[in-house]
């Protein structure tokens, strides 16, 4: 089997709105094996009914991948929660096949798993299944989030507070967007105080901390050698030894009584830190109690690691059997750790009378450890609702002392019900990164979502979200967004932005380059300055990797046309709507369509009901805006030169278009519907008319602030209009324009993308030779084309539009075709300098022929 590609999506896509892996396959090459389906089901005999079904007649390795990989991931203990297989209808013979994720390492090692699955079988060679499956166990154990971690996402998702994995290994986490995300891992917040960490961390320190602040504590000392610890130990009595700055039970022991006790206890907390401390031993249960913020969400009695006899068993025997609860592993990934049986253990068990291979009568319990940390083997029982008051103030009393957001507090007393002084029952340590799972997973008890309790006190009712809005379409994009961009930044707000040029960080640019995809987008959402966020959303970006957001604000679809047909699996204009409609389908508050566009009227039927939908038009009469206003829906078209905003039967006038820099007084019609665009999307965000006006009104659409979209200079009399013009649609609308400019001749300087299919190109050819008076054809970006074959395409349409051929000519480099364009002009003609990719390409063209000009347009620029 032949996997032509693999791609992560790694957002909502055209497949589904949660992440999957894509492999295209080579369906004419797909290996036809008999018997194929029957023998995957002996090797997976788990597989759900359906894919049982789909499997059972099943003779094509390419129809089988989609429920093996599945199958595989499930087996790893990483399941996915969606499938999809996509024949080709038109063009190759191949299968796209998606495969949702809960790890995407999983993902792709599960791909290459059934791919090497397949070639043992199709030579009748043996696959250790069980071995490959180990690995992809492996592979989710190393890249799984942490049972605390998952439990503060699990709760932040619920709460509609959007997340970002800013690791790859790593459980570092962003929680929110932009200027209100906050920072996590496992239970470190963002907000989680280094010093107080520290703090913590030095259980001396924080004995006489909390101990200054009133908190009970057991009295002891920090020592370093053994004879200074037998000496604390034979003032106190019965003590515990554990390392000063230890952490999860490690190297703690309790209940030490004899000097050899002492001896060996002190030799065993060394191993975790030179300094140890000697403290009086508390009897009673071992509690931990979880503060978050300024309040206590959970209380739990912690037991030590222990097994009950039954009478026939050993020790060792019951304590492996425990290990095979399936709720048991190695880590913190596991509801519970598995029990370890080491030297620890063993002189635990010598206390209580027992060795490992003791049989322990029916019903006697003995302990594993002298504490009982989960990460040891403990077990846990919810207590939160014993807490009497005073106990609670207290805990939250230590967590402020120390300076922690989130603490664990670990008590030891007799009865946690009952207040703590009247039993000496003290706090023995405060845990920075207090695991939550004993919370949220009680052996005993009910389960408190302490996961929920972080994320309020992190968040309180917020859910992190700045505004954002999503631009796509397939003209117009650019001057969209950054029309949007502007008048938000023009009010006050700080933004960024993503667009075809860059990412710009409140109107600063950070990045270069075709910035509209996933990775730039997360640029913008992590950056904590931003406030406000548009980002332009291309058919490449959302095919590629996905969108980078799982809701937007507002949604603007500009219009659908033909172009980059034939990439991607995407050969219809139909498929190519399919694609922008993925924006439209993840705003949650408002989407703005174009009305004049079937394409974008269409996907108003594909929304949630709790979305609004906001038309726009240049024609105050479509019926599709007068029916959408006559309904009470809210629209922005244009009537005598005039934006007007419109909800329902009121209708203000905002404007009019001509005092607009960026519609060349009127002209560009096009630039006049993104416009109505972004005026839709400002006042669906809340804006005010007063911000939107001055917003439209002060954007400039020059070379500097908005590069190749209808940059207009004036060289030596000739108005040219450069703009990266690469589709029919596009060049139409720039003829349109050009026409209003000048009652004189219009000549186009034009090229075109060489990924564009051959049909296309020669469209655009003839869409020219219909709008311009003269023709000059280049080259550029051939993409894998022979050079001179675009060109001989475009020239081809043009042909079929009759084009007078002396009007005609082709010059393949650009700045010889720009001063032949030129030089076909007389003053008072507009030049199009179209699909360009720098204004510099421009520059270099005039300066051989008129090099004062250029020096102009240079002075202009750089002001």
């Amino acid at each position: 089997m032949r996997i032509i590609e693999q791609r992560l999506l790694r957002g909502p896509n055209l497949y589904a709105a949660t992440p999957c892996l894509l492999a295209v396959i080579d369906g004419a090459g797909a290996e036809l094996l008999p018997g194929l389906g029957a023998r995957l089901l002996a090797l997976l005999p788990g597989m759900p009914p359906e894919a049982s079904a789909r499997l059972s007649d099943c003779n094509s390795t390419a129809d089988a991948l989609e429920p093996v990989v599945m199958e595989l991931q499930r087996l790893a203990g990483a399941p996915g929660a969606f499938s999809q297989s996509v024949p080709a209808l038109t063009g190759p013979a191949r299968v796209r096949v998606a495969c949702g994720y809960a790890t995407e390492q999983v993902a792709v090692a599960a791909l290459e798993t059934a791919r090497a699955l397949f070639e043992a079988l199709a030579r009748h060679e043996e696959f250790d299944l069980a071995a490959a499956v180990d690995n992809l166990h492996d592979i989710a154990q190393r890249h799984a989030i942490g049972t605390s971690t998952g439990a503060v996402i699990a709760a932040a998702h619920k709460r509609g507070i959007p997340s970002l994995r800013l690791t790859e290994h790593a459980n570092l986490f962003q929680l929110g967007w932009g200027s209100r995300q906050k920072r996590l891992q496992a239970t470190i917040t963002g907000a989680t105080n280094n010093i107080a960490v520290s703090i913590a961390s030095d259980k001396q320190l924080t004995k006489t901390l909390l101990d200054q602040a009133g908190c009970p504590v057991p009295a002891g000392d920090t020592v370093t050698s053994l004879a200074q610890a037998q000496r604390v130990a034979r003032r106190i009595g019965s003590v515990t030894i554990k390392p000063l700055d230890g952490n999860q039970g490690k190297g703690v022991t309790t209940a030490v009584s004899t000097p050899e006790e002492v001896e060996r206890a002190f030799a065993f907390a060394q191993n975790y830190g030179r300094h140890v401390i000697v403290e009086e031993f508390l009897r009673g249960r071992d509690y931990r109690v979880l503060v978050t913020g300024r309040k206590v969400a959970a209380a739990s009695w912690r037991r030590p690691p222990h097994v009950t006899g039954d009478g026939i068993s050993s020790v060792r025997a019951l304590v492996e059997t425990e290990n095979r609860n399936p709720a048991r592993g190695e880590g913190h990934t596991n509801i519970l750790t598995k029990i370890p049986l080491d030297d620890l253990a063993t002189d635990i068990l010598a206390k209580q009378g027992y060795t490992l291979d003791s049989v322990l009568p029916e019903g006697v319990s003995v302990d594993l450890r002298g504490n009982a940390n989960l990460s040891t083997g403990g077990t846990a029982e919810d207590v939160t609702d014993l807490l009497p008051e005073e106990t609670r103030d207290i805990c939250i009393r230590a967590a402020r002392t120390i300076g922690l957001d989130v603490a664990g507090i670990d008590i030891v007393c007799e009865d946690i019900s009952q207040p703590l002084r009247e039993q000496r029952g003290g706090i023995i340590e405060v845990n920075a990164a207090p695991g939550i799972r004993m919370h949220q997973y009680p052996s005993r008890g009910t389960p408190r979502d302490a996961g929920d309790a972080i994320a309020e006190a992190l968040f309180g009712q917020d859910d992190g979200r700045i505004p954002l809005v999503a631009v796509t379409g397939t003209n117009g994009k650019t001057t969209t967004t950054l029309l949007i961009e502007h008048a938000a930044r023009a009010a006050g707000l700080r933004t960024g932005c993503t667009t075809t040029e860059g990412v710009f960080i409140d109107g600063a640019q950070i990045a270069r380059g075709d910035c509209t995809g996933y990775r730039s987008a997360r640029a913008v959402l992590a950056s904590p300055e931003v406030e406000f966020a548009v980002l332009e959303t291309a058919r490449g970006g959302i095919l590629k990797r996905g969108l980078a957001y799982d809701m937007c604000d507002v949604s603007v679809v500009l219009n659908v046309s033909a172009d980059h047909l034939g990439l991607d699996g995407v050969d219809t204009i139909e498929e190519l709507a399919k694609v922008k409609a993925v924006v439209a389908g993840r705003a949650r508050r408002a989407v703005v369509l174009n009305a004049e566009d079937d394409h974008c009227v269409a996907m108003a039927g594909t929304l949630a009901g709790r979305v609004e939908v906001l038309y726009f038009a240049l024609d105050a009469e479509n019926p599709v805006l007068v029916r959408h206003l006559e309904q009470g829906g809210r629209a922005v078209y244009l009537q005598d030169n005039s934006i007007v905003l419109a909800n329902g039967a009121k209708h203000e006038a905002l404007l009019d278009v001509r005092s607009m820099p960026v519609t060349m007084r009127g002209a560009a019609r096009y630039n006049i519907a993104n416009s109505l665009a972004a005026a839709a999307a400002l006042s669906a965000c809340g804006f005010g008319n007063l911000e939107i006006v001055d917003g439209l009104r002060s954007f400039v659409s020059d070379w500097k602030h908005n590069p190749l979209r209808s940059n207009v200079f004036d060289v030596d009399g000739v108005t040219v209009i450069v703009d990266y013009a690469h589709n029919s649609a596009a060049y139409a609308a720039l003829a349109e324009t050009a026409r209003a400019l000048t009652p004189g001749r219009l000549v186009g300087v034009v090229a075109a993308p060489g990924d564009r299919r051959d049909d296309d190109l020669v469209d655009i050819g003839a869409t020219c030779a219909a709008g311009f008076d003269e023709l000059v054809v280049y080259e550029t970006e051939n993409r894998g084309r022979a050079a001179g074959e675009v060109a001989r395409l475009l020239v081809q349409g043009a042909q079929v539009g009759k084009f007078e051929q002396d009007h005609l000519q082709v010059e393949l480099d650009v700045h010889p075709a720009i001063r032949k364009g030129l030089a076909r002009c007389e003053p008072g003609d507009v030049l199009v300098f179209g699909c360009g990719s720098s204004i510099s390409e421009l520059l270099e063209a005039i300066r051989p022929t008129s090099p004062a000009t250029a020096q102009r347009i240079e002075a202009e620029a750089a002001v």
